[in-house]
């Protein structure tokens, strides 16, 4: 290992995180512009039906087998030993494969649709059942199709290039608010004109990254092949992060639909305002610990621990930070919201407090996944995901339905289910980093 390769990954990482951070504000912005700009276009209800049905959508996303995230460290190992052409082979299977599901799925999902009573489902009668429907069938398209085309942030993540990932972002919120913008001026309300504008967005965002990427990196362009031999080790570890995922799906995702069986949609408007506030550090903190995943990676299998252990160091000081801007923003939330949104939009201090604390108990456990993803030993995390899954909706209903705890207690379910992962992810990590530097130590003396 030289200390050459160990700087030049410094110096990568911190190109990434520059490279990202006017991308990431742009597209944070273009966030926070295109919120009041939707829930006037559509009401507080209609917004909290279509808030609702894109965490549903998110749904399909998990259905890669976590073949996403094991093509992003198999194509990373493969780089790490500079072996372009096995990284290549990995990325034609995972494209294959995932273009295989992406197509049965729509098949399934979209047959599926017609059956389903989506009124009922959303918990509203302000939109028609046929108008839900084919709204539903747009997103649902588009997802899809995403599905297979988001392979390309797995793949810029393996290389390196956050920042690009990144771009894809500002790229996507730019176009949907330029398109939300263009439907208040010239057309009524309509959820499934802002579902086909959103599905546009995403796509042209992950084509225009998948130009840059083929361009960039000849040798790896994505091929049509099926090779068991690539197949079977993508989906070895990605079954694992399949069910990470699953779990993650459960535990993120499912408030929203809790929200609006147990309050009503309209009530998900006030929730989903306050996390998008918080968003500011999640986005920050995203920006800073992405690139960390493939250069753990990078950094783990050329046996370059000391540059492991002093990033954990940092990234603990970062936390720090962190901590100080979710007080902030916790005090400055009322009188943000109410010129962000407008007065007519009340916020419940409880839930600003519950959700200031999930996200730094979020962020803390992002800190060590990070470590363990990139290096692929994912079995505590795994436990405590299906632990936390099993408990996040009992403890919600329970907090909300015998506490009276309201949608704080929801969030603070979360919060509850999170805290195994967050005592032992961090003792993983040191027991791993302890064990591989005594192991170093003991095979340099008898050398």
């Amino acid at each position: 290992m030289t200390a050459d390769v160990s700087k030049e990954r410094s110096r990568n990482y911190l190109s990434q995180i520059k490279g990202a951070v006017g991308y990431k504000a742009v597209a944070m912005l273009a966030s926070f512009l295109a919120i009041p700009l939707m829930i006037r276009y559509l009401g507080q209800e209609q917004f909290g039906v279509w808030s609702t049905m894109l965490t549903l959508m998110s749904w399909v996303v998990f259905f890669d087998l976590g073949i996403g995230n094991g093509l992003r460290n198999k194509v990373a190992e493969a780089l790490a030993r500079n072996d372009k052409v096995e990284a290549a082979n990995f990325i034609a299977s995972g494209y294959s494969l995932i273009g295989l599901i992406a197509v049965a799925l729509w098949v399934l999902l979209t047959g599926i649709s017609f059956f389903v009573p989506w009124q009922a489902v959303f918990n509203t009668q302000v939109i028609q059942e046929a108008t839900l429907r084919l709204t539903v069938q747009v997103a649902l398209f588009f997802v899809v199709f995403n599905f297979w085309l988001g392979l390309i942030n797995a793949l810029l993540g393996a290389v390196q290039k956050t920042a690009m990932a990144a771009l894809g972002q500002l790229i996507a919120n730019v176009l949907a608010l330029l398109f939300v913008f263009v439907l208040t001026q010239t057309t009524q309300a309509s959820i499934t004109y802002l579902a086909l504008t959103y599905g546009i967005s995403l796509v042209a965002a992950n084509l225009i990254l998948s130009y840059w990427f083929n361009q960039r990196y000849r040798e790896l362009r994505p091929k049509v092949s099926l090779d068991k031999t690539h197949i079977h080790p993508l989906l070895s570890i990605g079954l694992k992060f399949f069910t990470i995922q699953m779990a993650v799906l459960v535990i993120f995702t499912t408030d929203k639909m809790l929200i609006t069986q147990l309050f009503g949609p309209q009530h998900v408007a006030q929730y989903e305002v306050i996390f998008k506030l918080f968003s500011v550090i999640t986005f920050a903190h995203a920006l800073i610990s992405a690139p960390l995943w493939s250069a753990y990676t990078d950094a783990y299998h050329r046996g370059d621990m000391g540059w492991i252990k002093r990033m954990l160091r940092k990234q603990l000081h970062i936390f720090s930070g962190i901590v100080i801007a979710v007080f902030v923003i916790g005090l400055l939330a009322q009188p943000v919201i109410a010129i962000w949104i407008g007065p007519e939009m009340v916020v419940s201090l409880p839930l600003v407090i519950t959700i200031g604390i999930f996200v730094l108990v979020s962020a803390w456990n992002n800190i060590y996944a990070m470590f363990v993803n990139g290096i692929g030993d994912i079995r505590i995390q795994l436990y405590t995901s299906i632990i936390a899954m099993l408990l996040n909706v009992p403890l919600s209903v329970l907090f909300v339905k015998y506490f009276s705890l309201g949608l704080s207690g929801i969030v603070l379910a979360t919060i509850v289910s999170l805290s195994l992962a967050a005592i032992a992810l961090p003792v993983q990590v040191s027991s791993i980093l302890n064990g591989r530097i005594m192991r170093g130590n003991t095979s340099a003396r008898q050398t």
